[in-house]
């Protein structure tokens, strides 16, 4: 191998004790204290790989391989740090330690790149701190929407709070975005979250697209009232208003046996949430995916219509806001097709699939051309402390992600 496993190997045992829950466990919220540790970590083996480092308004760390002709568009690569309040080690962090051995290899061996090279951690891919994700790679790009720095963790901590203690700036988010054309391609390297490389045996895949998330907040109101004295006919009971949306989400996504359609009702608010008092209100997120856009904007219709139904049957009122709304997003052949010969190098014959979670690319894409590599994770268990990936497929994934650098138009390698 030309990368060093045995230094990448110690790079995520270290990573890994940075909000350690349990014995695989971690958690590092966006903005927080523990990311910020993270971010000076993986600042320092940026440094030794001979980059420039920084962190910007958004909360993005940035390490930045400057190359020989600096006007080119830059070649960027990496993902996040921040963590899932219940996750696993490698989601994320394999983009951002990969990218980093990639480019501590690239200057071990003399190599100095036409194109300059940015390895980014971005801010808040999860999103579960403030009920939307994607904030650094979105805000780069000047896609912030209205009301995000509003938004409010459980503790009532907005985000413009977050940023302020993490060392940002609000008030120069323009001077950390980047100028249309600036970026000449993504390049990202995540685990696969799925079991389909692990069913296949196949340690690393080449990504075709991701899948369009739409993520939706349902409120519904009805009337408290005493759970032993209001006769069944004559309530008003958000929860099992709430209840029978989710189920009928889930018939909605299953009716097409085999599609990759997916839907999820994860969080749950319940008003007053006491046992003896029917739910006078819930609030719920309802999770949408599909990569076959028009598929989605029927089931879309079809739960409208279920939640109209629903909510009539039970003399409720209620509300939609929509969080997030991406379409799917295709990965570019050009950079597929340097993968699959990078995997065929290292003796690998690499399926191409789909990408079910969305990631950081999701919003690069739409601002250059991009390509994923998915490294084999164990049973498809993500977003757990029971995730797994072995070292010796992250080595692999880094070895082709290596290779693809070199590959990509405009590096044009030349020993020093």
């Amino acid at each position: 191998m030309r990368i060093n496993a045995t230094r990448l190997q110690q790079h995520f045992e270290a990573m890994s004790e940075i909000g350690k829950i349990g014995e695989t466990g971690t958690n590092r919220p966006a903005h927080s204290p523990d990311e910020k540790r993270a971010f000076e970590l993986a600042a320092s083996w940026m440094q030794e790989a001979g980059m420039t480092t920084r962190i910007d308004n958004f909360g993005n760390l940035i390490g930045r391989l400057e190359g020989s002709n600096p006007a080119l568009p830059v070649l960027m690569t990496g993902s996040h740090l921040d963590s899932q309040p219940y996750g696993g080690r490698y989601d994320g962090v394999a983009g951002v330690l990969c990218a980093i051995e990639a480019v501590k290899t690239l200057t071990e061996n003399g190599i100095v790149p036409e194109r300059s090279i940015e390895v980014i951690s971005f801010a808040d891919e999860e999103g579960w701190r403030f009920n939307k994700g994607l904030f650094g790679s979105r805000g780069i790009l000047g896609k912030l929407e209205e009301g995000e720095l509003q938004r409010a963790d459980k503790d009532g901590i907005t985000r413009e709070q977050a940023l302020k203690d993490f060392g940002c700036d609000i008030s120069k988010f323009k001077d950390s975005e980047y100028a249309p054309g600036s970026i000449y391609c993504f390049l990202e390297l995540h685990i696969e979250q799925g079991p389909v490389l692990d069913v296949g045996q196949q340690p690393v895949g080449v990504v075709s697209g991701i899948s369009g998330p739409l993520w939706l907040t349902v409120k519904l109101k009805g009337m408290a009232g005493h759970a032993g004295s209001v006769p069944m006919p004559m309530r008003k009971d958000a929860l099992l208003g709430a209840a029978e949306i989710a189920v009928a989400l889930n018939e909605i996504v299953t009716q097409v046996p085999g599609a990759p359609t997916v839907g999820t009702v994860a969080t749950m608010n319940v008003f007053p949430a006491s046992r003896n008092i029917i739910a006078e209100e819930v609030s719920f997120t309802i999770d949408l995916r599909d990569i076959d856009l028009d598929r989605r904007n029927r089931y879309e219709k079809q739960l409208m219509d279920k939640i109209e139904a629903i909510t009539k049957k039970h003399q409720l009122t209620y509300s939609i806001a929509t969080d997030t709304n991406s379409e799917p997003r295709y990965c570019a052949q050009w950079i597929k097709d340097i993968i699959h010969a990078e995997c065929k190098v290292a003796g690998l014959n690499a399926p191409e699939l789909m990408s079910g979670p969305f990631h950081d690319a999701l919003a690069l894409s739409y601002a250059c051309d991009y390509g994923m590599i998915f490294v084999r994770c164990k049973d498809g268990i993500s977003h757990n402390p029971l995730e797994y990936a072995s070292y010796e497929d992250l080595a692999l994934g880094t070895e082709v992600l290596y290779g693809t650098i070199l590959q990509v138009p405009g590096i044009k390698a030349a020993l020093k």
